[in-house]
């Protein structure tokens, strides 16, 4: 029987996506926070530069690319107050065989990412 990866496991698999990309990238991690509600995610220094990265799974059919623009303008007020940037990664995951369904554990599924989203 399929397991159904729960919102906590989901939000960990997107920033296991994410933070792997900023690794690649050459961020270095100074701080992260892997609970949805506690923002940013990531806070990472890269040419002596901080930025502030806040990461959320977005279910079908809603758009990864899509934010809260309220929200993320406070975080970049608050980013700005540490002299740093501030970032929105969207992760888009979905049932391989029927977007519709949920993601189930060890089963294929698509990634919806294009990177950072400078706010």
């Amino acid at each position: 029987m399929s397991k159904e990866l729960s919102s906590q496991e989901l939000h960990n698999l997107a920033m296991n996506i994410v933070g792997k990309e900023l690794e690649a990238q050459g961020y270095e991690f100074m701080g992260v926070n892997s609970e949805p509600k506690k923002n940013p995610q990531f806070v990472c220094l890269k040419d002596k530069k901080l930025h502030f990265i806040v990461v959320r799974n977005v279910p079908h059919p809603l758009d990864p690319k899509a934010y809260d623009k309220v929200f993320m303008q406070k975080m970049k007020d608050h980013a700005a107050k540490h002299e740093a940037d501030a970032y929105y990664a969207g992760v888009g995951l979905y049932n391989a065989t029927d977007r519709s369904l949920p993601v189930y554990l060890n089963e294929d599924y698509i990634l919806e990412y294009e990177g950072l989203i400078k706010i």
